[in-house]
């Protein structure tokens, strides 16, 4: 049998280039040798969102299409909704009993968060234990691998602590979740517009559905070499991020060609930006047919949704009657 994967996105927003190269395109390619799981996760979202939160339907439908068009196939892969399957609350419920309230406060992204998403009032309960909910999730599934950043690397410990403490606290040493092992996927070097951290916070990402003679326009303006002050100075791609996306969108071999032009001079940065912008454009354009063709028919993406979340359900409901069994049956 397949090894299962869990993972997910919350639907905050519109998906961008940073979300393609950093995660979906992992999924395309894990979908053969898994059985994935890809969830929307929505209550996610309502930690941080709440005072926002009519926009998360949309946002679900939105994110939903996204996928399926970059390529995840809900043919082989189950692609659900998040608080359409109850159990992931209860579960959380029986996990937040045993997870010591230090272990949360520990967790490395949990200040920083607090910090950056300071002005959507995240100094709530729900968003101090996002990490019992997100090891709900996954141990709903018994999820066997989950696909991670090296960021990620201490969430998916805190889960596995979780794991060992249900089994010592609560069933009575009766094996019910398998520790779940971490993915490295390996993130390219892409920077947002700017040459910061691709967000939307920051305003520097292209959205997997912007027009795109906004792209176009976008990719023209992005930051080159900062020393590169005249055409004839030598480039130098190492921390151009044209030259980075050149590496996601171009053959080795163009990419090659590319940097050797960068540093003789021999290819300045307008028209370096103008071939990335052709072909930001030319990959663009299928992906957004797909996805207003999902769009245009909103039944047969409900549909898509109704089944994926029929199929988990019915995971979550097997994996919730071995858990109560477990916790409520004396030994």
């Amino acid at each position: 049998m397949k090894k299962r994967i869990l993972s997910g996105m919350r639907p905050t927003g519109k998906l961008h280039l940073g979300h393609y190269w950093g995660v979906l395109q992992n999924w395309v390619a894990l979908q053969d040798e898994y059985e994935c799981f890809f969830m929307i996760a929505d209550w996610h979202a309502l930690t941080s969102e709440w005072a926002n939160a009519a926009a998360i339907p949309r946002n679900v439908r939105e994110i939903a299409a996204d996928w399926i068009a970059a390529g995840v196939d809900p043919e082989k892969s189950c692609v659900f909704v998040q608080s359409e399957i109850p159990e992931h609350l209860e579960l959380n419920m029986i996990l937040s009993c045993i997870t010591p309230l230090g272990w949360l406060e520990r967790v490395p992204t949990y200040k920083e968060a607090q910090q950056q998403l300071a002005e959507k009032g995240v100094d709530n309960y729900a968003f101090l234990g996002y990490p019992v909910l997100q090891a709900a999730d996954i141990l709903l599934y018994k999820g066997n691998v989950v696909p991670v950043g090296e960021d990620q690397m201490p969430h998916l410990e805190l889960t596995r602590e979780i794991v060992r403490r249900f089994h010592d606290k609560l069933s009575g040493g009766k094996v019910v979740f398998p520790e779940p092992a971490g993915k490295l996927t390996a993130t390219p070097r892409l920077m947002g517009l700017d040459n910061r951290r691709m967000s939307k916070s920051y305003g520097n990402t292209i959205d997997l559905s912007e027009d795109l003679a906004s792209v176009e326009k976008k990719v023209k303006g992005m930051f080159t070499d900062p020393n590169r002050k005249k055409r004839s100075d030598p480039g130098n791609p190492a921390v151009c991020n044209v030259f980075a996306f050149h590496g996601m969108l171009n053959t080795k071999e163009r990419h090659g060609l590319i940097e050797t032009g960068c540093k003789a001079a021999t290819i300045g940065c307008v028209e370096c930006k103008a071939e990335l912008a052709t072909k930001m454009v030319d990959w663009l354009r299928p992906l957004q047919e797909r996805r207003k063709a999902l769009l245009a028919e909103p039944g047969k993406l409900d549909a898509v949704l109704a089944r994926g979340n029929e199929r988990a359900r019915a995971v979550a409901k097997a994996t919730m009657a071995e858990v109560r069994k477990a916790v409520f049956t004396a030994p």
